[in-house]
């Protein structure tokens, strides 16, 4: 099945001074429903892009903790259906009774961002604590931040792709996914690392997205320790961060950026 990012649809340029009209062909991101289903059951409906769909079921299930290892994923099937995508993913050791407990919650409360889950408690479940690194030297911030845009193939073409990468500790792009999805293009890139058996707590990760807590959660459950992000952060994405150890970085330009980390306040 060939993954397609992007459609190329008719449209109207019409121009404001002098008004006119012209007709394009333009290139529009692929937005469409992707179904995970485990060992039988559904558990959540994304609408994503159509892309580096294995990536995004490994970096999905790693994400929401449902393995700690790829290892515990036995299978993954893509089935294409009328209106969207199915990824069909069976885990090792067959059904289990947590699994089943929270789509079941998933399902009786709705399709909001915290379904699956019955507490603040569980909503906000500690995060695994990073182990300390050598500080990224703002030098390699800066590099990364003017190489992203090469390498975003899907948001030259489109104007409407996040992008998620990983760079190396001297800024180099080592790895970059997109999706119309910030979390999803997150999702993707994880699961492509755990593929690849890239170490993530080795750089960083660069977000074109605004800097929400899930992001900083998935990084974290991840194992990377510092996350820079194009946008700026929420309390609880900062708040989250600095709880398990990571450096989070904001508002990063070319010219400045924001550190939030324990010790940010202690920098000159």
């Amino acid at each position: 099945m060939a993954e397609v990012g992007f459609k190329s649809l008719p449209a109207q340029r019409m121009s404001f001074a002098p008004p006119s009209d012209e007709s394009i062909t333009r290139a529009v991101i692929a937005e469409v429903p992707v179904a995970f289903e485990y060992d039988g059951f559904g558990y959540a409906v994304m609408m994503a892009t159509p892309i580096d769909l294995e990536d995004f079921a490994v970096g999905f299930t790693l994400s929401e903790r449902l393995v700690t290892s790829k290892d515990e994923i036995a299978d993954i099937h893509l089935a294409e259906v009328e209106q969207g995508r199915v990824l069909r993913i069976a885990l090792k050791g067959g059904p289990r009774t947590d699994l089943q407990q929270r789509i079941r919650l998933r399902v009786a409360e709705g399709s909001c961002g915290l379904c699956g889950v019955e507490t603040i408690e569980q909503a906000l479940r500690p995060l695994p604590q990073l182990s300390p690194v050598t500080p990224i030297a703002r030098e390699a911030i800066h590099a990364a931040l003017q190489a992203i845009g090469d390498n975003q193939c899907l948001g030259r073409a489109t104007g409407a792709a996040h992008a998620a990468a990983f760079c190396n500790a001297k800024g180099i792009v080592a790895l970059i996914r997109e999706d119309v999805g910030r979390h999803n293009a997150l999702d993707k890139l994880i699961g492509a690392a755990a593929l690849a058996e890239i170490d993530l707590s080795a750089g960083f990760l660069l977000l074109t997205a605004r800097c929400s807590y899930e992001l900083v959660e998935k990084a974290a459950v991840a194992g990377c320790p510092v996350l820079v992000t194009i946008s700026a952060p929420t309390t609880l994405a900062v708040e989250r961060a600095q709880s398990c150890g990571m450096t989070l970085i904001s508002l990063a330009r070319e010219d400045s950026m924001l550190c939030f980390s324990d010790d940010s306040g202690k920098k000159g």
